[in-house]
């Protein structure tokens, strides 16, 4: 579907389809794990490729989704000077990738001239604003912000969509603020979920599926609480079942 960019009008349409809001995580090392859990997974219709994965093999990776009529979300997180991030942006289209991260801390004038190359593609840009991986305490102490998350969060996105941009990925902590913020056609995507019970990892900002939409996310980004699991398909029908 072709993503309207004007800000004023933006024909955003959420599923209500729990299943479809659900983004898996390839964060394996090489295209055979990744194509292995997409076998073991045939029911997930929205995969992510990281860098790792993007690295290693990512355009096999992405050829064999394609041919899959999967959904991908391309979570490169480009932060460059405008010129090097539109031209990966431009070169990026090409994969028919439904998302594609870069940062918006790269500031306007970067998200700008990403925004133009990927326009008349089906690719639509999400602004990382912080990662999810960033405390409160490391935001202060070791880069340097002044802010409190919730708002350097939300001065990141405004700035996003003050660029042209019509989605964000952002922590489920700031979903309900960013969303009463931008309303209901602004795209916002959340990593940082982890079902009931399961081990919060790397991360730092997390909730659960529930409350995560709940929260105002459109997608929900979740990796090893399915792909590690034991078991990954029940591990996923029990995410799906605990949205709900």
């Amino acid at each position: 579907m072709k993503i309207n960019l004007n800000p004023e009008a933006i024909p955003t349409k959420i599923s209500t389809k729990i299943s479809t809001k659900i983004i898996v995580a390839l964060d394996v090392p090489s295209a055979a794990e990744a194509i292995n859990l997409c076998d073991r997974l045939p029911e997930v219709d929205f995969w992510k490729i990281g860098l790792e994965l993007f690295i290693a093999d990512g355009v096999t990776v992405l050829r064999e989704l394609k041919t899959r009529n999967k959904r991908i979300f391309l979570d490169l997180k480009l932060h460059d000077i405008p010129n090097t991030v539109a031209s990966a942006c431009r070169v990026a289209t090409k994969y028919g990738a439904d998302f594609l991260t870069i940062h918006a801390a790269g500031g306007r004038a970067m998200m700008q001239a990403a925004q133009a190359e990927v326009q008349d593609s089906s690719t639509q840009l999400l602004a990382v604003s912080l990662l999810t991986s960033i405390s409160a305490t490391a935001l202060a102490d070791d880069l340097k912000v002044g802010l409190e998350i919730p708002e350097y969060v939300s001065q990141m996105v405004l700035l996003a969509r003050s660029s042209g941009l019509q989605g964000a990925v952002c922590s489920p902590h700031e979903a309900a603020k960013l969303r009463s913020l931008l309303g209901d056609d602004f795209c916002l995507v959340t990593p940082g979920v982890r079902p009931s019970g399961a081990a919060i990892g790397d991360q730092s900002r997390v909730m659960t599926p529930r409350q995560a939409i709940a929260a105002g996310a459109n997608y929900l980004v979740i990796g090893r609480p399915i792909t590690a699991a034991v078991d990954p398909i029940a591990a996923w029908e029990q995410i799906c079942q605990e949205c709900v």
